[in-house]
């Protein structure tokens, strides 16, 4: 690891937050705004630096934040993006900003055959919507795809990303499940999701690949997320249903940054970590809330389950701090970006959904 004099006077003050995010263009530099932990790790990485899955909601905003906390760092990392990119769009995005792409189906074994060599990989390839019509695409997704990125990049240092799906509901009043929970989940997505760990931990041990599984639940970006969701219902006047009480959730940029430095806890055999919020909040408490920004009052339907989906992010916030963002940030920024018809992503996190179909 490089001398922390590597990391720019720009980036060791705490970051100054906006009021109010205006548009897309504000919206990404704040999401890809690196600060001092990241660059002082990125510092350290040789590369080439191997985002496999990098289109969607989170990965463009990821591979950015690695390229410019590097430049920050002072030094000349490749990033590479890869992805079927079927917005066009997005990919020139990422071209203009240093980034390398080539397409890459997951399931093509011409594609695994062409991976590109790399010094680290995160992994964000996987499939959740549409599992009810399809399952047999989300197994293969969820399974043969990461079988074929683990053997390709034997003992390179990994970050996968799973979902908090792989736990039961738990009692609503408790911090969540932890790491070394029994993975019982709820439904066909959430149980392929398991097999996806399985797959990465196989390897992990048969080849000596360093991995670090994260658990995701929920991440939050001004055009999709639970509040999002929430804001949307507000909005149209629907009644919000009350029966999955409680959720956790973690702004975009946040969540970016901890998968990244998560490279440094890759580990043979693999690791498992909760990547979250250090507390859940109370789905009335955030409506409540969004409804004052809005000036609307929301509409409620159900009761209050005793149990919801929640994760206890302690041993990751143990390892990497705690969260830049606060909610209350991320809630006056989404409410303003919707009341002023800011464009959303059109998906929709489904996480009131309990019987596990999506």
């Amino acid at each position: 690891m490089e001398d922390d004099r590597v990391v720019t006077e720009a980036m060791k003050s705490k970051m100054v937050l906006p009021s109010e995010i205006r548009d897309e263009s504000e919206l990404l530099d704040v999401m890809t705004s690196p600060r001092e932990p990241l660059v002082h790790f990125i510092s350290g990485i040789e590369g080439p630096l191997v985002i496999v899955g990098a289109g969607g909601k989170m990965g463009p905003s990821l591979c950015v934040l690695a390229k410019r906390a590097a430049e920050a760092a002072g030094r000349d990392l490749e990033v590479i993006a890869l992805s079927r990119f079927s917005n066009e769009s997005e990919r020139e995005w990422l071209n203009q900003r240093g980034i390398r792409t080539q397409r890459f189906d997951a399931l093509d074994p011409k594609d695994l055959d062409a991976l590109p060599e790399a010094s680290h990989v995160v992994y964000l390839v996987g499939l959740k919507f549409g599992t009810g019509s399809n399952p047999e695409l989300t197994w293969a997704t969820n399974t043969i795809a990461p079988a074929g990125v683990a053997h390709r990049y034997s003992r390179i240092p990994m970050v996968a990303l799973s979902t908090g799906n792989v736990y039961p509901m738990v009692p609503a009043d408790s911090m969540g499940s932890l790491e070394q929970d029994p993975l019982t989940p709820i439904g066909e997505y959430a149980n392929a999701a398991v097999a996806r760990e399985r797959i990465f931990g196989h390897f992990s041990r048969t080849l000596g690949n360093p991995c670090a599984l994260l658990r995701l639940n929920y991440a939050l970006d001004l055009r999709y997320g639970i509040l999002v969701d929430l804001c949307q219902s507000i909005l149209k006047g629907q009644p919000i249903d009350l029966a999955m009480s409680r959720a956790n959730c973690i702004w975009q940029g946040d969540a970016n940054d901890r998968i990244l430095r998560s490279l440094s806890l890759a580990a043979s055999p693999a690791v498992s970590f909760n990547l979250t919020s250090p507390e859940s909040y109370a789905i009335r408490d955030l409506a409540e809330r969004l409804g004052a920004e809005l000036e609307m009052t929301p509409k409620f339907q159900g009761e209050p389950s005793s149990t919801a989906l929640l994760s206890d992010a302690s041993l990751l916030t143990d390892r990497l701090g705690e969260p830049e963002i606060p909610i209350d940030t991320v809630i006056r920024w989404t409410a303003r970006w919707m009341r002023h018809g800011g464009r959303t992503l059109g998906r929709p996190t489904k996480f009131q959904i309990r019987d596990g179909a999506f």
